[in-house]
């Protein structure tokens, strides 16, 4: 996922080809905060802009405004696991880190 960050908060970047429109959403917090634009430019602007937008909505009712999750995760492997890892990995032709993400969302919507 393509993403950018702002006052410490995550946005997705998404292109929808039948729109011909970039859009995205706060990554990582329970509201639902959207934004588009036609252009790179545009659609940094709006992020910018839903992302002040949100602090001033959590402002101004006394809210504590949720914070994105930094979409970076350290984990360590024993150098076995690593090695099994590596080769499924590279049978499936999709990074390590792909690999990993896609076992973590499976095990995750697996429990939800």
């Amino acid at each position: 996922m393509n993403t950018m960050s702002y006052k410490g908060y995550i946005g997705s970047v998404a292109f929808s080809e039948e729109d011909d429109i970039l859009f995205g959403k706060i990554e990582g917090i329970g509201s639902v905060v959207t934004y588009e634009g036609k252009s790179v430019l545009e659609l940094k602007t709006a992020f910018h802009e839903a992302v002040d937008d949100y602090l001033t909505f959590c402002e101004e009712r006394k809210i504590e405004p949720q914070k994105s999750h930094n979409v970076s995760l350290s984990i360590s492997l024993t150098p076995s696991i690593h090695n099994q890892v590596a080769l499924l990995a590279k049978k499936a032709g999709i990074s390590i880190n792909a690999f990993i993400r896609e076992a973590v969302e499976s095990k995750v919507a697996a429990m939800m």
